[in-house]
């Protein structure tokens, strides 16, 4: 691999801080003992002072300081449509990049990010965050163990929050932002590999309007259906509906059926039992019961500063172009229904975006 060497420390650098997600790679990389050259945002003033103090970190107003010979590594939460820019940005000045989701917003833009991953000159990481939760991590090894028999069948529900005042204008643009299948799904279709094994074969899907007439392009729910190439059927499922007072950001749930038992994981626990990941089992021998799950050894951050060093990791290129070449196809293939259109008109509210 082309890149510099590193020292024990490594220095990282933020460039676009649009959304709270960034803070995940803050974190793990301060709590590495590395350090933060400085943050660098020229629209969203607000989240980039509040993170600046959280995290004690100088605001940078030139972003070629952030580029400089000593900086290692830059995080990336601009704008979705923007990201790419910053890629090859960093390819330029030879800087590895860990961006979040998701990664492109069009089918040019993943051309133009695969390009940079095929040149090799710098490595490039997603926050696929979703493979280092305990619970799927266990999930994970208990379906390889064959706990529930041959898997025939995954549904995945992640309901949304959406707080839309509370949004910036740039989400609710399909060019900007990507839309609800591109945005939301990533971190799904990620797993179905993942868990399964499988590459996906035929997707199929609908994807409907309900509200903000002021956003034309800004689509609430969408409703996946995929199969893979071993014929394992899965189902997908987002919203932007979580009520306000709801207990969480979203009740995110994932079924498992396998020929001799079924897996649920609970992602944000059940308010009448636990906030905590809950993941249960029932087969044919055994009844009902919660798993204990395992201890991750590493973050997403370390994982990627191991596949900067050529050491193992568990999330590479091929997985962040599969992953966001699966939700590029989702969108093409999807039913769009514009069910303000059908109350405003009363005329036939399918359509193809």
């Amino acid at each position: 691999m082309k890149g510099c060497m590193f020292l024990e420390q490594l220095t990282f650098s933020i460039i676009g801080c649009q959304h709270m997600h960034i803070s995940i790679f803050i974190e793990e990389m301060l709590s590495l003992g590395h350090k933060c050259a400085g943050i660098y945002e020229k629209e969203n003033m607000e989240l980039l002072h509040s993170m600046a103090e959280k995290y004690e970190l100088n605001i940078v107003e030139d972003i070629d300081l952030l580029l400089v010979s000593k900086v290692d590594i830059v995080g990336c939460a601009s704008i979705n449509n923007e990201k790419v820019d910053v890629i090859e940005l960093c390819e330029q000045h030879g800087k590895h990049i860990m961006v979040d989701k998701p990664i492109v917003t069009n089918r040019k833009d993943f051309v133009r990010v695969k390009n940079v991953i095929d040149r090799g000159n710098i490595q490039v990481s997603m926050l696929l965050t979703e493979r280092f939760r305990p619970s799927l991590d266990t999930l994970k090894q208990k379906l390889e163990q064959g706990d529930i028999g041959k898997i025939v069948s995954i549904e995945m529900r992640k309901p949304h929050r959406l707080k839309a005042s509370e949004r910036p204008k740039w989400h609710f643009s399909k060019e900007q932002g990507g839309g609800i299948v591109i945005d939301l799904f990533v971190h799904d279709f990620d797993l179905l590999k993942w868990l399964t094994g499988e590459d996906v074969k035929n997707i199929s899907g609908y994807v409907s309007k309900n509200i903000l007439p002021e956003y034309p392009r800004f689509y609430d729910v969408s409703s996946l259906q995929i199969v893979t190439d071993n014929g394992i059927i899965c189902n997908l499922y987002a919203d932007w509906y979580t009520p306000n007072e709801s207990w969480t950001w979203g009740d995110c749930r994932l079924f498992v059926v396998g020929t001799k038992g079924t897996f649920e994981l609970r992602l944000t626990g059940d308010p009448l039992i636990s906030k905590d990941e809950l993941l249960i089992r029932v087969t044919d021998e055994e009844a009902i019961s919660l798993i204990k799950y395992n201890d991750i050894p590493q973050t997403i951050t370390a994982d990627f500063i191991n596949r900067i060093q050529g050491k193992n990791s568990l999330v590479n290129h091929e997985d962040i172009l599969s992953a966001t070449k699966a939700t590029l196809d989702a969108d093409d293939q999807a039913h769009y229904i514009n069910n303000l259109k059908s109350v405003d008109n009363g005329k036939d509210a399918l359509m193809n975006e």
